[in-house]
């Protein structure tokens, strides 16, 4: 038998699920935010986690799962982020939400691989402007939401929707220039598809 992947760090998951399904794929620790029902309780763990050994948030990519995200990231600001990209994380049954527990394992291992860190208070640091996102279908237009969501994906920062795109791109320090290869591959790939 394939010995698991070790994760160091303590992964921060939404439920008992995502807790087995992490657990079937990789040899880790885990701390449970019983979903949207985050308390200070189990902050405070999350906080004595990351001091101690470190932390990974790695919620479902939806809205529940990005409001967890962000109340974690205003005590643990630092913490590492693990992310799903909405089509690996679709349940095999209709009418489920997207979530952990549905990823394959090669899905969990690449997101956990790729693990990103939140850059904190860099002066060099020059946001993009609004009106680059404009130009670049990310804020308006009709392909805005699925650019996003391809954008997300490709630069590892997890889906979403235009008002936390400007937020996002600022945490992790995303330049214009790698908004810019970005784009050009997504844009690329969408014009071999068709």
């Amino acid at each position: 038998m394939k010995e698991k992947m070790k994760v160091a760090e303590i992964i921060v998951v939404e439920g008992k699920d995502d807790t087995r399904r992490i657990q079937e794929v990789v040899a880790a620790d885990t701390i449970e935010t019983i979903g949207c029902a985050i308390n200070d309780e189990i902050l405070k763990q999350i906080e004595h986690a990351q001091e101690t050994r470190g932390v990974i948030i790695f919620t479902d990519p939806d809205y529940s799962g990005e409001k967890i995200r962000k109340t974690i990231m205003e005590v643990v600001p630092d913490a590492k982020h693990a992310f799903l990209s909405r089509k690996v994380a679709v349940p095999k049954k209709n009418g489920g939400s997207l979530g952990v527990e549905h990823a394959s394992d090669e899905a969990i291992i690449e997101a956990l691989k790729k693990v990103v860190t939140p850059v904190q208070a860099d002066e060099d640091y020059q946001e993009i402007p609004r009106q680059t996102l404009v130009e670049y279908g990310l804020i308006a237009g009709a392909n805005a939401k699925k650019y996003r969501e391809l954008l997300g994906d490709d630069l590892r920062i997890g889906y979403t929707n235009s008002k936390q795109l400007v937020k996002r791109l600022s945490m992790f320090r995303i330049t214009e220039t790698e908004l810019k290869e970005s784009m050009t591959r997504i844009l690329k790939e969408l014009a071999n598809e068709e």
